[in-house]
């Protein structure tokens, strides 16, 4: 190998097409078919040099494409022929391996016959031995497993032409050096060797100078990871308290529209529920949801049908609305790119943003991970009390009524008054009477969390006490002091032999009505839970269709009886 001293360094921005990149016909089908136009700079300057046999040393920030840049020649150099392994692409952690793998699969979709298989620690071994067994083009996978897979001569090293390092600066500060080291220093001397970085370091230069061989450097001028119109900042709080917190700081903030970002499809769709139970306007966007309904879900974000869109990284890709106020990490992202990614979403075309994270025991090690990423402070904040949302919540009442008497045609509602202080009501006791209906119709149930003792303390794993009158209590069912609201006389009550002492939330009972009972969008209303069962109400001429659907169902994995509530 030849030493890294001087490299030639390419710097110019080329606006070309993808098209004049030297990419064959089955590639270029698949970047058209992602909507992509023309290539970033990066993919521009790095794609051709590839393509000529040259190691590379790629210096570019978050976002900037690069995955696309080392993935695509990558693909283009595979002999499908030939079922040995080819590429060897190494990445510092599990989630970074399945997202290079997926987009290996979406660019080489048109490539019959193309493998690609990802492998990381924390999984059987054997599952991936089989899998290297079959035939594998490209093999992506973490520096340790990697070498595990060499030491047991799965991995053959013979056979690989392109070995890429992606995130270098990241695997060395993780103390990948040695099992680098020994991967490359396996591979034959005729191979060529990608090394991508966000910086240059003085490992990352030794690393270069002793395997690349005369590589051809190709910087992008750094730019500002988070923008100064983002604010961020930080809670501690337990996964049981999330989704409290996260309504508590939407009505203390009240964003127009705001983006809940969560690492998996389960929390995706808990939190969703929870939040339809609660009242707020929310829907989702995951891996298992169908492009057409995330066309369909995105384009109704966009014009405001709905206020809360609950997602994860992958469904979120490509997300691009100006107007989101509000980001909310519900869990902390593994990787500090996908955090830039995420808090990218506000404070666009200069408005004021605001990026909200919930950590937890050791996730406060990834959030000082991301501060270093990004060279920025992050901000611990106090959760918001109950009081303090009610005071808000009385405020923007308050504001709603003044708003609505100064239109002219509140004037036409006045016979109602009129008819009201006929009978001896006085405008005072009116006025209070319909302020308290409004409060009603507007207000959204809220709960005591642990958080909210002052003698609570991070890390405690005691629960609430359980006052009177929260959910559960046999007066009533609900949460706080509210009292229970009258019953509509166009529902049904059902019953549901569950409750609370089972472990039962009103979002998994929402969320079982609607997919599993097939009840039609705004059919299910108030939901009371009780320690041993759950009352339900449902939109008349529902209710027999609802109980024989879910007959046979089961609830969190328990079995329960459902009919008509015969008290009602």
């Amino acid at each position: 190998m030849q030493p890294y001293g001087s490299p030639s360094t390419t710097t110019a921005m080329t606006d070309i097409p993808f098209s004049q990149l030297g990419l064959c016909d089955e590639l270029q089908q698949a970047i058209r078919d992602l909507g992509f136009e023309s290539p970033s700079p990066i993919q521009a300057l790095a794609i051709p040099t590839i393509l000529e046999g040259n190691d590379i040393v790629g210096l570019s920030e978050t976002g900037s494409g690069k995955t696309a840049a080392f993935t695509l020649p990558a693909l283009q150099m595979v002999d499908r022929d030939d079922s040995v392994a080819q590429v060897l692409i190494l990445s510092p952690t599990r989630e970074l391996c399945v997202q290079v793998c997926e987009e290996v699969h979406r660019l080489g979709k048109h490539m019959q016959g193309l493998r690609a298989v990802p492998v990381y620690g924390g999984t059987p071994i054997e599952r991936q031995i089989t899998q290297l067994k079959r035939g594998a083009h490209i093999v992506v996978g973490t520096p340790g497993r990697l070498l595990d897979h060499l030491r047991r001569k799965t991995l053959k090293p013979a056979t690989i032409k392109l070995a890429i390092l992606d995130e270098a600066d990241r695997m060395l500060d993780m103390g990948f050096r040695e099992d680098m080291e020994d991967l490359l220093g396996a591979l034959h001397a005729d191979h060529q060797t990608l090394f991508f970085s966000a910086t240059m370091n003085k490992q990352v230069q030794k690393l270069i100078q002793k395997f690349g061989n005369d590589p051809k450097e190709v910087s992008i001028k750094s730019q500002t990871k988070t923008v100064s119109t983002v604010s961020q900042s930080y809670y501690e709080v337990r996964n049981r308290s999330k989704v409290e917190v996260l309504t508590r700081i939407i009505d203390t903030s009240n964003p127009r529209l705001s983006v809940v970002f969560c690492n998996t499809k389960r929390s995706v769709d808990e939190c969703t529920e929870a939040l339809i139970a609660r009242g707020y306007g929310a829907d989702k966007l995951h891996g298992d949801i169908t492009q057409q309904q995330r066309e369909r879900t995105t384009r109704k974000f966009r014009d405001g049908k709905f206020e809360i869109l609950v997602a994860t990284d992958v469904a979120a890709r490509g997300l691009d609305i100006d107007d989101v106020d509000a980001v909310f990490n519900y869990d902390i992202p593994q990787d500090p790119e996908d955090y830039v990614h995420r808090i990218g979403r506000t404070g666009r075309a200069g408005r004021e943003g605001k990026a909200v994270s919930f950590v937890f025991g050791r996730d406060i090690y990834r959030l000082q991970s991301i501060e270093r990423y990004t060279s920025q402070k992050i901000e611990r904040a106090k959760i918001p009390s109950q009081e303090e949302v009610e005071g808000k919540r009385a405020d923007q009442l308050f504001d709603l009524v003044k708003n609505q008497l100064e239109k002219e045609y509140t004037r036409s509602y006045r016979h109602y008054i009129d008819r009201l202080l006929d009978d001896g009501h006085t405008a005072t006791d009116i006025a209070s009477s319909l302020f308290e209906l409004l409060r009603d119709a507007v207000g959204r149930e809220g709960e005591k969390i642990a958080e909210d003792d002052p003698n609570y303390k991070p890390g405690d794993r005691k629960k609430p006490r359980k006052d009177r009158g929260e959910r559960g209590d046999r007066k009533g069912g609900q949460r706080g002091d509210r009292k229970p609201r009258e019953k509509n006389p166009n529902a049904e009550t059902l019953f549901l032999s569950l409750g609370t002492s089972q472990g039962i939330r009103a979002g998994d009972i929402l969320g079982m009505f609607y997919r599993e009972g097939g009840a039609p969008d705004g059919s299910v209303g108030q939901i009371q839970l009780f320690p041993r069962h759950s009352l339900v109400d449902v939109e008349k001429g529902w209710a027999e269709k609802i109980i024989k659907k879910l007959s046979n169902s089961k609830l969190r994995g328990q079995r329960f009886r459902i009919g008509p509530d015969r008290m009602s």
